[in-house]
């Protein structure tokens, strides 16, 4: 049943992408097929045997320990302002960010980070047979997330063609940065914060092939990083901890407008029509989510929390399902947690187009066009890796 679904699932996403990609007679089916066999490989690996649950476990161990680290930096700036026992969302899975983006900017401060990202994007490019910048892209966008991994590849922005531009932008919706997984492991299972992060590029990969089949020659095919000018080691800390706590407080203002915008259409539409807004975000999505193997007396359920990312984000998403996550069967648990963990929704969008533009408003004007079918993209990727996890359970 599990190898129906797989089929059903993916069949979906490639039948979508196939309708609106930009070149249907040179789609890249090797490259393809390839990636597909590379994940599904992965995921065995990962999951069903002892050193790949060691390391899984072991990475989430890691972002654990982390978090307890970080504790000890907020229960001296904020103790007290929580009452024992409670669970505060902002203290306990955001303020951890801005130690986890010190730990980051020490290690790109270092050169190991550049290092592992270059190394790792040269083998990315030689199995997917893509090209270097976008494999090299596709690796620093996991670890940097966006719109700072834009920054990396400013050099060259203005003078990438429309489809390798669509192809970046793509991985960057599709990938999570290392900064926001302690973040995630806080509401889903870590095992499936980590699996998602190594399915999700090659999947953003896959619907570029598809959406946006193209060649290369190597005088295109150049990586040319870019390098910041060296500041001084703890001015460089203090400019972290401030991106760190930038992204948390910009993270808690979203959730807080969304969640409140997400109940007042909620209250709009019970009293309208006696139904939530989430139900029938659920109906619209069931289909898919049935498709990519989630039961059918769940896939309401399922699919209202993944029409919930897209339409929000995928925090507001996270916190939604960690509210019914007991009531559902464990495939559909594994499967929409998967799902959950990229940036596709349209206020992504919004701030890829913002990056792109801040560096070339020529490129800006570019991604502006493609936009929804950029959003589209991304969440055919997150399909793609939501089905392939419900394959191993």
């Amino acid at each position: 049943m599990n190898i129906i679904f797989l089929v059903t699932g993916i069949l979906l996403a490639f039948f979508i992408a196939f309708l609106v990609s930009n070149d249907r007679k040179h789609i890249k089916y090797k490259r393809i097929f390839i990636m597909l066999g590379i994940q599904l490989v992965l995921v065995f690996f990962m999951m069903n045997t002892s050193v790949g649950l060691s390391v899984i476990t072991s990475i989430g161990e890691f972002f654990e320990r982390l978090m307890k680290i970080a504790q000890s930096g907020i229960d001296f700036v904020f103790g007290g302002m929580v009452n024992e026992g409670a669970s505060v969302f902002f203290f306990n899975a955001l303020m951890p960010l801005v130690f986890i983006s010190v730990l980051i900017g020490i290690l790109n401060y270092i050169k190991a980070l550049p290092i592992i990202i270059k190394y790792l994007g040269l083998i990315l490019s030689k199995i997917t047979q893509m090209g270097k910048l976008e494999s090299y892209f596709a690796v620093s966008t996991a670890v940097l997330g966006q719109p700072e991994v834009f920054l990396t590849i400013k050099k060259q922005i203005p003078f990438l063609s429309p489809k390798r531009l669509y192809t970046i932008c793509t991985s960057a919706m599709s990938a999570v940065s290392a900064a926001m997984i302690g973040a995630y492991m806080t509401m889903l299972e870590p095992m499936y914060v980590v699996t998602a992060v190594v399915l999700n590029i090659f999947s953003a990969l896959i619907v570029a092939n598809i959406i946006n089949p193209y060649d290369l020659d190597d005088k295109e095919d150049l990586v040319q990083m870019e390098e910041k000018a060296r500041v001084p080691f703890f001015q460089m800390v203090g400019d972290s901890v401030m991106d760190g706590f930038k992204i948390a407080i910009t993270v808690a203002a979203m959730l807080l407008g969304f969640i409140s915008l997400m109940e007042c259409i909620n209250v709009i539409f019970q009293g309208l029509f006696s139904i939530s807004f989430e139900t029938v975000l659920g109906y619209i999505f069931s289909p898919i989510a049935f498709l990519m193997g989630i039961p059918w007396s769940e896939a309401v359920q399922a699919g209202g929390i993944m029409a919930t990312k897209l339409v929000t984000n995928e925090f507001v998403a996270m916190l939604n399902f960690g509210e019914i996550a007991s009531n559902l069967s464990d495939k559909t648990v594994a499967i929409v947690s998967v799902y959950l963990v990229s940036f596709a929704n349209f206020g992504t969008v919004g701030i890829v187009s913002g990056s792109i533009k801040s560096i070339s408003e020529k490129q800006g004007g570019h991604v502006a066009t493609f936009a929804l079918k950029l959003l589209l993209g991304a969440t055919l990727a997150s399909i793609i890796s939501g089905t392939i996890m419900g394959v191993m359970i």
